[in-house]
């Protein structure tokens, strides 16, 4: 059951855990001991002080609950004479002491209990979230980003909620039922056994009635995840929505969904209803039944005091709201569970660095990448065959093909970004398999077609977390052979200007050249340039197109080429079809024949 795992995360706050745990004791015990102490203030009502009043002992008392009651008839008479008066402000003073100790006492249970709910919480997202960065590229391709969200916020959140609260219900009311009982018992022995004898009863009639409780949770969670989803892409894709009118499609799938959780919510909230008002009714059944069997130990067997009889039912009364408690909570665990589930399943994830410590690594690249027989499929769709070809250090190797042909899947190959691969992938004689992913990627600069900004300032877009205090000269370079000294000198901000969502504060030429800046201070020795200049316009594409030029100084390039004009000075072209390397040559080359490639020329030069 995921309720032990997350006790786990409790124990890491073994300190605040304990002193929970004492002020619930001390929590406990002043609550039963309040209740006792109305025994005198009652007597004193009813039936006066007897100043005449022997002290009581053990061995002339019928019993337990007698000697516990006249002791402490005793004590307020020997306080207060006769004087009726003094005696009502002493139990009056006694009984506030007492509460008071109470209410302080669960104050600090709750204070700890605080701190241990709050810090679980942060744990468990920390650890969500370290595990969606080192997910493999594969899972974010076959999963819903909005389900991933919905599980770090409103699933945790119901772990909170279900679980975390339960823990103080589980510590403080068993305690306090044992305390009670324990008083109960010291009164009257006999009603006691009946309230104990009912208990277990109850609890198994509400655990009957929660069972399904997991299940239908489970939906809830799911369709949660749905709308979060949908609601995520809407806001990402409302451009394309509004342009091609499909409002009305978006709100009805939104609908649909909707009213799934709206069906499945009115299930599980309905079953949790049944809690409260079930546990009340079975209450008030007890008390009845005490009433009746009570009101016979008082008024035939004169067995019980009217005094001790009411305060014996103000125990009972007691006893049935931690009760209570514990039965709802059972039902907050049956809902708990279904999101711990989907929390878990996403922390019990591979890390795609797990092996990472045990792998090869390379100091730097020093001669050659080599492709020999790569075949790759997504699930059961191929889209690589055969490829083999090198890359030599220093060369600029270009990937040109039409649309769908394997181009940006092949580069991916080399930082190992999807790894269920045939053939063999080699860097300086090293399979990469046999190769570390961090080392890998630490020899990889990358500037993909579209620029990923962060909501953050273009300095830290630029360093992505280098804490060197001494790299400015080294950033200043780095914008200078990305062309962007030039716009980021006209920001009041100049290198903390926030460049937005996704760098919507930007154009798309000055976001490109951000990105080409990250690549340049990343230092690498080998680039990866995937149609970067493909959606820039013609202004735009020179300035980025130049700051490419001078980025590849001294580097090995793989180039994925939109405008083919962009790379007849390349080394080395490999031109794919359909997942296959259908030739391969330098520009002059490929276009003395009737190449694949010279169609690709004329249709792009026609176009």
């Amino acid at each position: 059951m995921y309720f032990k795992r997350v006790l786990k995360y409790v124990f890491y706050y073994r300190k605040y855990f304990l002193l929970n745990i004492f002020f619930s004791v001390l929590y406990a015990f002043f609550s039963a001991v309040a209740f006792l102490s109305l025994m005198p203030m009652l007597e004193v009502l009813f039936n006066g002080t007897n100043s005449t009043m022997e002290k009581p002992s053990i061995e002339l008392s019928n019993n337990l609950g007698n000697f516990v009651e006249n002791w402490l008839n005793y004590q307020v008479a020997n306080f207060a004479s006769s004087d009726e008066q003094k005696a009502i402000l002493f139990v009056v003073g006694i009984v506030i002491v007492l509460f008071f100790l109470k209410n302080i006492s669960n104050y600090f249970a709750l204070f700890f209990s605080t701190l241990i709910r709050n810090g679980v919480i942060k744990d468990l997202k920390k650890n969500i979230y370290e595990k969606i960065v080192v997910l493999p590229l594969d899972y974010f391709s076959k999963n819903k980003k909005g389900d991933l969200i919905s599980r770090m916020s409103s699933d945790v959140n119901e772990v909170q909620n279900s679980f975390l609260s339960i823990i103080e219900i589980f510590i403080r009311d068993p305690l306090t039922i044992i305390f009670t009982l324990g008083a109960m018992f010291i009164i009257s022995y006999k009603l006691t056994i009946f309230v104990i004898l009912f208990i277990p009863i109850s609890g198994f009639i509400i655990s009957f009635i929660g069972k399904t409780l997991k299940r239908k949770s489970l939906l809830v969670q799911r369709e949660q995840a749905e709308l979060t989803s949908i609601t995520e892409e809407t806001i990402n894709g409302i451009k394309i929505i509004k342009s091609f009118l499909a409002e009305k499609f978006f709100k009805s799938k939104f609908e649909t969904t909707n009213s799934r959780f709206l069906n499945f919510s009115n299930k599980l909230i309905n079953r949790q209803n049944i809690a409260a008002p079930l546990s009340e009714f079975l209450g008030i059944l007890v008390i009845g039944v005490l009433l009746w069997y009570g009101g016979k130990l008082v008024l035939i067997e004169n067995e019980l005091k009217p005094a001790a009889f009411i305060t014996y039912m103000g125990l009972a009364y007691g006893v049935l709201t931690p009760a209570k408690s514990i039965s709802k909570a059972f039902y907050s665990l049956k809902k708990g569970n279904a999101a711990a589930e989907r929390v878990f399943d996403v922390i019990d994830l591979e890390s795609e660095y797990l092996n990472d410590s045990k792998k090869n690594k390379l100091v730097s690249f020093k001669s050659q990448i080599s492709f020999n027989n790569v075949s790759f499929k997504y699930d059961q769709n191929k889209i690589l065959k055969n490829i083999s070809f090198d890359v030599n250090k220093g060369d600029m190797v270009a990937i040109v093909g039409a649309s769908g042909s394997g181009k940006t899947t092949l580069v991916n190959l080399i930082p190992r970004f999807y790894d269920k691969i045939s053939g063999n992938i080699l860097i300086d004689d090293f399979d990469i398999k046999d190769l570390s992913r961090s080392n890998i990627r630490s020899l990889i600069g990358i500037v993909s077609q579209e620029s990923i900004l962060f909501n953050s300032s273009i300095k830290e877009n630029i360093v992505l977390g280098d804490s060197d205090e001494n790299n400015y000269s080294r950033l200043k370079d780095s914008i200078d052979i990305a062309n962007a000294q030039e716009f980021i000198e006209e920001f009041p901000e100049k290198l903390n200007y926030n460049v937005g969502d996704n760098g919507s504060n930007l154009s798309g030429g000055q976001k490109q050249r951000i990105a080409i800046a990250r690549a340049v201070y990343s230092n690498c020795p080998i680039l990866i340039l995937d149609e970067a200049t493909s959606s820039l316009d013609s202004k735009s594409e020179k300035l980025v197109q130049n700051a490419i030029d001078k980025l590849m100084v001294d580097k090995t390039s793989i180039v994925i080429a939109h405008r083919l004009s962009t790379i007849q000075n390349a080394d080395k072209i490999i031109v794919l079809d359909k997942g296959e390397i259908v030739e391969e040559g330098t520009h002059e080359q490929l276009l003395k024949n009737n190449s694949f490639y010279k169609k690709l020329i004329q249709l792009q030069s026609f176009s």
